[in-house]
């Protein structure tokens, strides 16, 4: 199963705090599945669509059990990606409109309400239920072992308005996009999709998710301890390659027996540890030497490599003239 699977099986599951949870949940789940139909006046029916088993299973259990609606639920099977699809049909009857003005679906006047009732999320308890039932009806979250990204898709901007603005209220940055026909809230850091989980109710989802976060820090941080590794390796070779192209040239133009003691020990040691840093260098040497004083030595190897250079030059220009 996918990590969004496993987030709404464990929210499903969750146990409401005050009598009124279950209806923020359901609140949620209709306004985000649901489509309205409307048969004459104050006659209302409706359709809620769900690919997932356990959201289908909520919703018609709180239908019945907060507002003794009848509903019918179709099976079906989509030819293209062959998994099942929920329809539940919730006809016309009595009770239906008293439902959904106290779902939040129709105002007072019996319009359409586009945002989120307060009544509905009042309570702390009640605005972590609703975040549930929207996340039930249409999130997503990525598996955390990968990019972090979590969104819920809702169908109008004063909807999404309201989501996002419950997720501010307590302490999770949210932000919105607009995309096509509907509108996207979306958390993009590990730590706001974490608050998230914690805040809804998702607690063993939540642990998996910090736990593969550690995880994901610690290979990171091996990863970067190694390029910079290898980096450093890398220039070290480099510097070493230049150190033996003006030891040669040192050598061919001097010998070695002219050579103070200090600077031939430093040939013997590179020459014998081409790959080896300074510090390395120093820690052979007998006695040990800083990185300081072995550099000192690089210094005045390299420059009498280029005066041996600039002499070359001006006998090849003597020469020619």
């Amino acid at each position: 199963m996918s990590f969004t699977t496993d987030v709404k099986e464990e929210l499903s599951h969750v146990e409401p705090t005050c009598p009124h949870c279950e209806r923020a949940v359901l609140a949620a789940l209709v306004r985000i599945e649901g489509t309205l139909f409307v048969s004459g006046q104050n006659r209302y029916r409706m359709e809620l669509a769900t690919d997932a088993p356990h959201a289908a299973r909520l919703i018609i259990r709180l239908l019945h059990e907060l507002y003794h609606l009848k509903t019918n639920l179709v099976v079906r099977r989509s030819v293209l990606h062959k998994t099942p699809n929920y329809l539940i049909e919730v006809p016309s009857q009595e009770g239906m409109t008293e439902a959904l003005s106290d779902l939040g679906v129709l105002s007072e006047g019996k319009g359409l309400e586009l945002g989120i009732k307060p009544e509905l999320v009042e309570r702390r308890c009640c605005a972590a239920a609703y975040l549930r039932g929207a996340f039930l009806g249409s999130g997503f979250v990525a598996d955390p072992k990968g990019d972090f990204h979590f969104e819920i898709t809702v169908e109008n901007s004063q909807l999404a308005d309201g989501i996002a603005g419950i997720l501010e209220q307590h302490g999770i940055n949210a932000r919105i996009m607009h995309r096509r026909s509907s509108y996207m809230v979306y958390l993009k850091s590990g730590s706001a999709i974490l608050e998230f989980l914690a805040f809804a109710g998702a607690h063993t989802s939540a642990l998996a998710m910090e736990s593969a976060r550690v995880i994901k820090s610690v290979r990171n941080d091996v990863n970067r301890q190694t390029n910079a590794e290898v980096a450093n390796q890398a220039k070290a070779v480099s510097a070493s390659v230049d150190q033996l192209y003006a030891i040669r040239a040192v050598l061919a133009a001097h010998g070695m027996e002219n050579l103070s003691p200090a600077l031939q020990e430093f040939i013997r040691l590179r020459v014998a540890y081409p790959g080896a840093t300074l510090k390395e260098l120093g820690e052979r040497a007998n006695p040990p030497l800083s990185k300081s004083a072995v550099y000192h030595r690089v210094r005045r190897i390299e420059q009498m490599a280029r005066e041996v250079a600039q002499a070359r030059r001006g006998t090849t220009g003597t020469t020619g003239t």
